[in-house]
């Protein structure tokens, strides 16, 4: 039974990560709809002009850590002409400290 929920929850899991790595199969000029094949349904929609931005918001930057970034493609007349990494937000690290003492 373990075995067999593994596989579809690894899966989702993959599918769900936007990443640096992820916007390296970005090439200007795709449509919106190979944008999305790629990097999933945005997060976030926004239109003006002939310009429309898709957002994905709170993704890992790397698979090491745990500091999060907004991904973004820029389209215009549906066609990709931008697409990026907005800030980082570093998770910051524990506050407190365990202070191992030896028995005697």
């Amino acid at each position: 039974m373990q075995r067999s929920l593994f596989v579809p929850c690894a899966l989702i899991l993959i599918t769900a990560c936007t990443t640096p790595q992820t916007m390296s199969h970005l090439r200007p000029g795709m449509t919106k709809d190979e944008v999305i094949k790629i990097m999933g349904n945005p997060d976030g929609y926004q239109s003006q002009g002939e310009f429309e931005s898709l957002k994905y918001s709170h993704r890992l930057v790397s698979g090491w850590a745990w500091d999060r970034a907004d991904f973004y493609a820029i389209l215009k007349n549906n066609r990709l002409v931008e697409y990026g990494m907005g800030e980082v937000r570093v998770k910051e690290g524990p506050t407190t400290m365990l202070v191992l003492i030896p028995r005697q």
